[in-house]
């Protein structure tokens, strides 16, 4: 039982870098074309980041490009049209849904469902301001059956 109010703080952190590390041996435009094409064959930003991290040995495309993946992305016409957080958010609600027809008893999971939704609204309020979402953007939970 813990009895301070103190978190732990075992995670990783990256180190604090302004240009790219002396080992990546790719030129901003092939870091960029890179992106693109992983893009067109259907990977989504974060898959892209793993890939070029595993395969290419980029650490992080913005310490090369000075852009971000998805500001790449949207430079070329090839960003999701909903932030990819929301959507994976959205695929989970489903996913609640669908399981709370077959048991409509299960209490912790419509608790777990209401969580979900309610970070689906803040994330939705919060792309909204921002502009990434047009302002007559709703998530309905009986429409969008489509990301499933």
């Amino acid at each position: 039982m813990r009895k301070r109010k103190k978190k732990g703080k075992s995670h990783s952190t990256r180190p604090a870098r302004e240009g790219p590390p002396p080992w990546v041996k790719y030129t901003p435009e092939e870091v960029e074309q890179l992106v693109i094409d992983l893009a067109r064959k259907g990977y989504p930003p974060s898959m892209i980041g793993i890939i070029l991290r595993d395969q290419h040995g980029i650490p992080l495309v913005k310490q090369i490009t000075g852009k971000k993946i998805c500001q790449i992305l949207e430079e070329h016409g090839l960003a999701p049209e909903i932030p990819e957080d929301l959507a994976n958010l959205i695929r989970r609600a489903i996913r609640v849904r669908r399981h709370l027809e077959e048991h409509p008893k299960d209490y912790h999971s419509k608790r777990g469902l209401m969580l979900i939704e309610s970070k689906i609204h803040r994330l939705v309020k919060y792309y909204k301001r921002v502009g990434k979402l047009p302002p007559g953007w709703e998530y309905k939970p009986e429409k969008i059956s489509i990301l499933g």
